[in-house]
């Protein structure tokens, strides 16, 4: 019974609190508004308004001195305040803003004391930029580290809009610099990632960043956690967007999915009509008996309302919101079902408690009513948010270009899907879906018949229709038939082009080893509620396979499901759920990892005795001996060992508690590391003791 309460209280606290992370941004950002005293006003950059409401709140910047927040735009710019703090990325247009600022309050005689708070740390450029203005002495610049931004309780992200834009199209490598020190930061709280495995180039730079040594500091010695590996994270697996360009043109069809797909999510954030995020009226309550029905229908409001309502915006969490919890990775044909019962349990649950009669029953009643009310709001968003998808997904042009997705991924009459991208494009079909349409065919055949997409793209830049697409998109067209992205290529190739762009994506072969299609029998069906594929009803993604080969390769080799059924002992586990296993690597599909564009990755931590252990170099040294350890090493651990019973370690909650300072004080064998040290040189083990 002990172990059965032990494991329960494991699994309801999960192995890595990414609270934790928002807590650190969100200290972060009041240490650097602390740092200027006084009350000041806060010019903030748009892209950075979404990130910043995931980890801090409009009262706790005013209870900090805000006074007020204007946008970072063009134009004058007019503060109550003596202090002007301006918070951005480090990106040029910005900049010019803000020395355009500076010099029209010198011209008006206006004193302010100007500070700029650079995302996530402070730009080279950004200075010399401010020096050619003229204006470097005129502001203190300083830096806001954001980095990961906990989305849910097992997701976190940087939130870099241009990320993929900045690193295929412009050649700018610092979102994988960035995304290098959001994981040291998480190595720092837990440990090193104990083996690190990934696939191309970036993820093979990203890996070298992550596991190089770091300069070692005279005054310093590195944080405890950066020299053992971490007890609660088995590995990290890193995957270059090149590896699986082919997904990302797919149409996600969970609900999820498709509410950013046709209404779109951004920063966790969707913008639903208001009408939608009302509070449903309690009803009334009768002593004697129920009275009329009071099924919380999900919306009162005609749907051609719902269009036309003023906009809100809404986050959609799992943690505030258990029903989007239930629905987020259903695929979207369940949604209305699972709608429908929650409907019927709630209307049921009203009638129940309105037939109160006793006064301990109406107090048990008004005690669940906060519960179903906020249930019943709840109901009424997401059927709300269903009835507006619902119209978009029946649509000539959605179904349309979901059919050529799926015959092109099954490689069925590839040149009948091109004749009906032409004729989306002569219907004037929208030219997001027209441009993933002809990347995704390209990819998945190699390329387009030469004349067919000279054809094409004349139809594109020249159409004379009302929906027009026009040379607007000329610059968008040279982009992706151009290095580095080459996603609409012709077949054959010219014979000019470079060697790098001449090999072929293999998606046949993938398609057969990383078993991405699920067939569309009953059978099939079935084991696609089991599997990643029920995503985009019967394709897994291929960086999701990817995953599995890592951590869950029976997903990839065969059903789980039909595994389970099979087992004799099943019993003891639920039917087809993939069960993970000890982490080997790229082991057993390295023949498939060969075809696919880019570097492998397999990285071995062991932490204090050597920072990274490249696995291919660990198989060319064959047996070779141990390496004797120094004089120093035999002590510190000896030292390390003796300190641990002395001082026993506290529980990982508890480190936190009394923290002043996250990064620097959660370490918590940090201080008993700097003891051994010091021990070190008066030890009689030491040849140079004084």
């Amino acid at each position: 019974m002990t172990s059965e309460l032990d494991n329960a209280s494991q699994a309801a606290e999960p192995l890595v609190d990414v609270s934790l992370l928002k807590e650190i941004a969100r200290k972060a950002l009041v240490d650097s508004l602390n740092s200027v005293n006084g009350a000041k006003t806060l010019v903030l950059d748009a892209s950075l308004a979404g990130p910043l409401g995931l980890v801090t709140e409009v009262s706790l910047l005013k209870h900090h001195g805000v006074d007020k927040m204007f946008w970072l735009e063009p134009g004058a710019l007019s503060s109550t305040t003596t202090n002007i703090v301006y918070l951005c990325r480090p990106m040029i247009k910005y900049v010019k803003i803000i020395a355009d600022h500076i010099k029209r309050h010198a011209k008006e005689s206006r004193k302010h004391t100007y500070t700029l708070l650079l995302v996530p740390r402070i730009s080279t450029l950004v200075t010399h930029i401010l020096e050619e203005e003229g204006v470097l002495g005129d502001i203190t610049i300083s830096s806001y580290n954001l980095q990961f931004i906990p989305l849910a309780d097992d997701v976190v992200s940087l939130e870099y809009e241009s990320a993929f834009k900045d690193l295929w199209v412009d050649g700018d490598e610092t979102s994988i610099y960035d995304s290098a020190q959001a994981l040291n930061t998480l190595q720092k709280l837990y440990g090193l990632f104990p083996r690190v495995v990934g696939k191309g180039d970036a993820a093979a730079r990203l890996a070298t960043l992550l596991t190089r040594e770091t300069p070692k500091s005279s005054n310093s010695s590195p944080p405890d956690t950066l020299l053992t590996p971490s007890e609660k994270i088995d590995s990290l697996i890193v995957l270059d967007r090149r590896v699986d360009m082919i997904t990302p043109f797919l149409t996600q069809l969970t609900y999820e999915g498709l509410i950013d797909e046709l209404i779109g999510i951004k920063n966790s954030h969707v913008e639903v009509p208001a009408s939608l995020l009302t509070p449903p009226a309690p009803p009334a309550v009768n002593t004697a008996a129920a009275g009329p029905s009071t099924s919380p229908s999900a919306s009162n409001v005609p749907i051609s309302n719902l269009k036309k309502d003023a906009k809100k915006k809404h986050l959609l969490t799992a943690s505030t919101d258990p029903l989007f919890e239930e629905l987020r990775d259903l695929n979207f044909s369940s949604v209305g079902r699972r709608l429908n019962t929650v409907a019927r349990r709630l209307d049921e649950d009203y009638k129940t408690n309105l037939q109160a009669k006793t006064v301990a029953q109406l107090r048990d009643f008004v005690g669940k009513l906060g519960g179903l009310q906020t249930e019943h709001q709840s109901l009424r968003l997401h059927t709300g948010l269903s009835e507006l998808l619902v119209p978009l997904t029946r649509t000539e042009q959605f179904n349309k270009s979901l059919e050529i997705q799926q015959n092109l991924l099954a490689s069925y009459e590839v040149s009948a899907q091109i004749t009906s991208i032409e004729e989306m494009i002569a219907a004037g079909a929208d030219m997001h879906i027209v441009v993933r349409l002809l990347c995704l065919a390209s990819i998945i055949t190699g390329g387009i018949k030469a004349k067919t997409l000279e054809n094409i793209k004349r139809e594109i830049l020249q159409a004379c229709s009302p929906h027009a697409y026009g040379y607007n998109y000329l610059p968008l067209l040279l982009s992706l038939a151009s290095p580095p992205l080459s996603m609409l290529l012709p077949n054959p190739l010219p014979a000019t082009t470079p060697p790098s762009l001449t090999s072929k994506y293999p998606f046949s072969g993938l398609r057969k080893s990383l078993r991405l299609l699920i067939d569309d029998t009953p059978e099939g069906m079935d084991e696609v509620e089991n599997d990643i594929s029920f995503t985009y009803s019967g394709y897994a993604p291929i960086s999701i396979r990817l995953v599995q080969c890592v951590a869950q390769k029976g997903g990839v080799i065969s059903n789980p499901a039909e595994k389970a059924a099979s087992d004799v002992d099943a019993k003891h586990s639920p039917q087809g759920k993939l069960q993970a296993h000890p982490i080997l690597g790229w082991k057993g599909f390295e023949d498939v990892l060969a075809t696919l564009p880019g570097e492998t990755v397999d990285v071995v931590q062991k932490g204090s005795a050597g920072r990274a252990t490249a696995i291919s170099s660990l198989v060319r040294s064959g047996g070779g001996g141990k390496k004797k350890l120094t004089a120093f090493n035999k002590f510190m651990q000896t030292e390390m060992a003796r300190l641990r019973e002395d001082e026993p370690e506290t529980s990982h909650k508890d480190r936190y508690a009394s923290s002043d300072d996250l990064l620097t004080h959660i370490q918590p064998m940090h201080r008993r590391f700097k003891k051994a040290t010091a021990n070190w040189k008066s030890a009689k083990e030491n040849p140079n003791r004084a």
